[in-house]
């Protein structure tokens, strides 16, 4: 071979060896790419769009791809399925009411370790409360909570006005709520909006000094009939519907959901978590605000933790991606940018103390509230197969509370359907 002919091989052989070289990084760029699957209506959405927007341009090789669907429920099933096919999200976005299940499966990456060594963010930047409910074992942290909510009033402040009540203050009672739903139950308008759910009827339990389950983390069996100030917190809770009837009655409420009559302005109160607010904000016909839950008759003041956590699936290639997504969220800039969307109470103790969420100029003004909460903040409890219980019970207890069942056999089978649902192993 010539010397001119091999300075020209060589030279064709550096540009492949450099062009193969630049596909294989491009290659390596596109497997550091993440999906980050998550829930949530439009305007929740749009929060997240603009996190994830300030995350690429802080971190430009690492693209995200944002994949919303509308409903825990379909997230739940998209979560099944991408496991069950091998392909699950790199992060994902979930309730630690739901997350048991996949917990107790390995198909969630442990995050304490990750925690432990991250530079920027620590444990003790966040709420113990939310960390703890993501503590599957009790002591490791499966997933990294990002909202520390808990459920509301949400009141329409007008149409208390125009019925002469006092708008909802701190300490109030079961009778003050009923008496307002009452008095704002008229002209076809209704005074309370809330659904048949574990969720909903969970903290008038606890408020009452009673009890969901025989045993808060070894649970066997609901006691929602057996224990007896349970029993009493769950009749007052169905009586809002089936005798006073201050609940939009079931054909109503299957017509037109209880959040769309509180947009529309003709529903008093609206029972929900922070998660209601980017749509509340929609609001402009009327001055609307939140307010504590009403106190039990000689009870403690209780709400539910409403918490959703990035966790991240189990056996990637490589985490250090989804991770550093992670950590842009739960840092002061990612905490901050769904703050000020609305949807979120930051688990990040220094950005729910800012501007960024309690600015009173942007509603609703007394996000305080929330914030005061925090101390009677209980989690339902975390096992493996709590989802299909409190899935199941809802829909028992809906057919109570709408009066398709009577009472007393309703509650019967509600026991009797969920009891076995405790022992099941799970992915059954």
């Amino acid at each position: 071979m010539t010397p001119t002919r091999w300075r020209t091989c060589a030279a064709l052989l550096t540009v492949l060896l450099v062009a193969a070289g630049c596909s294989s990084g491009e290659r390596a760029a596109e497997r550091r790419g993440i999906t980050v699957v998550l829930f949530g209506d439009a305007e929740e959405v749009a929060g997240y769009h603009t996190l994830v927007d300030g995350f690429t341009a802080a971190n430009p090789d690492v693209p995200v791809t944002l994949s919303p669907v509308a409903t825990q429920d379909e997230l739940m099933a998209r979560l099944t399925t991408s496991f069950a096919g091998g392909r699950p999200p790199d992060v994902f976005l979930l309730n630690y009411r739901r997350y048991g299940q996949f917990a107790a499966q390995g198909a969630i990456e442990p995050a304490q370790s990750y925690l432990d060594g991250s530079d920027t963010i620590r444990a003790s930047d966040f709420s113990p409360r939310a960390l703890d409910a993501f503590r599957f074992d009790g002591e490791e942290l499966t997933c990294l909570p990002q909202n520390l909510s808990s459920l509301v009033v949400y009141y329409n402040a007008d149409l208390f006005a125009a019925a002469g009540v006092p708008v909802p203050r701190p300490g109030w009672t079961w009778d003050d709520f009923l008496a307002a739903g009452k008095a704002l139950t008229r002209d076809g308008r209704y005074g309370v909006g809330v659904e048949a759910s574990v969720a909903r009827l969970a903290p008038f339990v606890w408020s009452n000094r009673g009890e969901l389950v025989d045993h808060p983390d070894r649970p066997t069996r609901l006691t929602l009939r057996d224990d007896p100030a349970a029993r009493a917190a769950v009749d007052w809770f169905l009586d809002l519907r089936l005798r006073h009837g201050v609940v939009p009655p079931d054909a109503e409420e299957q017509s037109e959901s209880s959040e769309a009559r509180f947009l529309r302005g003709t529903l008093g109160m609206y029972l929900n978590s922070r998660v209601a607010v980017p749509t509340l904000r929609t609001i402009d016909g009327f001055t609307w605000d939140a307010a504590p839950l009403p106190v039990a008759p000689g009870g403690v003041p209780a709400s539910i933790l409403h918490s959703d956590a990035y966790c991240m699936s189990a056996g990637l290639p490589d985490h250090r991606p989804a991770w550093r997504f992670i950590e842009y969220a739960m840092g002061a800039a990612g905490q901050r940018v769904l703050a000020e969307s609305g949807r979120t109470v930051p688990s990040r103790l220094d950005v729910a103390d800012s501007p960024a969420f309690l600015d009173p100029a942007r509603p609703p003004r007394s996000s305080q509230v929330y914030l005061d909460a925090e101390p009677h903040l209980r989690a339902t409890p975390r096992t493996g197969t709590w989802s299909r219980v409190e899935k199941e019970t809802n829909t028992r207890l809906e057919e109570v509370f709408y009066g398709r069942v009577e009472r007393e056999e309703g509650l019967r089978r509600l026991e009797e359907t969920v009891r076995p649902l405790f022992a099941l192993p799970v992915g059954k």
